[in-house]
């Protein structure tokens, strides 16, 4: 994806934001604080914070949180459902807090968005020394059967690159870091997974997959063509058919320390 389709693709989450906050799923416990525990300090900024799943999460975990988002209708679906919480305007590429100010960066499903030839310094910046950046990513397990059929017949704008453990593996393992100067100001990454599981409908699924970049910004008919596939698929899968079912998922942390 080249930088125009990246930053097309990143800006389309604000025409559904309200979708998203209701769809979207949270982070498993247990992979955020794989992704806190080194850290120096309480200080955590979560950046790109999107409708504030995360944040949300790290404040069910008693975390200091200070959020960070660039898009308007995002951002104020964060500061109406989580009030309390310091929520500004910026960007990965633009952190609105002062130097050394945070010991751990977080973002969620949104580090494959930062431009980090920029976000590096600044995410560098920012962080207190031996502090923690870290990407957290939901990502299905394709390891279940009928999950891995929903993956095929969803198509790579419903499920893409990331999306499934061996992607996310792949697709992380150097290609969101810091770049340039910024990366000798880091160490070595450690990836990681934990089991996660988000209940759902058919119907609910459906309107969880439709806000993925890749089908916000696809043309309405082949939108609704392939939601069509996926509501077809689900209803023939006896796990999806009736009422509740958990979708298998887990919360994959990609983590460096700041040197």
């Amino acid at each position: 994806m080249d930088q125009n389709e990246r930053l097309r693709h990143s800006l389309s989450f604000g025409v559904a934001a309200s979708a998203y906050a209701e769809h979207r799923p949270d982070y498993a416990q247990a992979a955020v604080r794989w992704a806190l525990e080194p850290a120096p300090g309480p200080r955590v900024l979560d950046l790109g914070a999107g409708t504030g799943k995360l944040t949300a999460t790290l404040i069910g975990l008693g975390v200091d949180v200070v959020a960070v988002e660039p898009d308007p209708a995002m951002l104020s679906e964060l500061r109406r459902s989580l009030p309390a919480v310091g929520a500004q305007s910026g960007s990965a590429e633009a952190i609105p807090l002062p130097d050394a100010s945070v010991d751990v960066v977080l973002a969620g499903n949104a580090m494959h968005w930062f431009d980090m030839a920029v976000a590096g310094s600044e995410i560098a910046r920012v962080l207190a020394p031996g502090g923690i950046l870290a990407g957290l990513w939901n990502v299905i397990d394709d390891q279940v059967e009928w999950v891995a059929g929903l993956a095929r017949v969803s198509g790579s704008a419903a499920i893409g690159p990331r999306d499934t453990p061996a992607s996310w593996r792949a697709e992380t393992a150097d290609m969101h870091l810091p770049k340039t100067g910024a990366a000798a100001r880091f160490g070595s990454p450690e990836q990681a997974e934990f089991p996660h599981g988000q209940r759902r409908t058919a119907e609910s699924l459906v309107a969880t997959l439709a806000t993925r970049a890749g089908m916000l910004v696809m043309p309405n008919p082949e939108r609704e063509a392939t939601l069509g596939r996926i509501r077809a698929f689900l209803a023939t899968r006896p796990e999806t058919t009736d009422g509740e079912f958990t979708l298998p998922m887990r919360t994959a942390v990609l983590r460096v320390r700041r040197l």
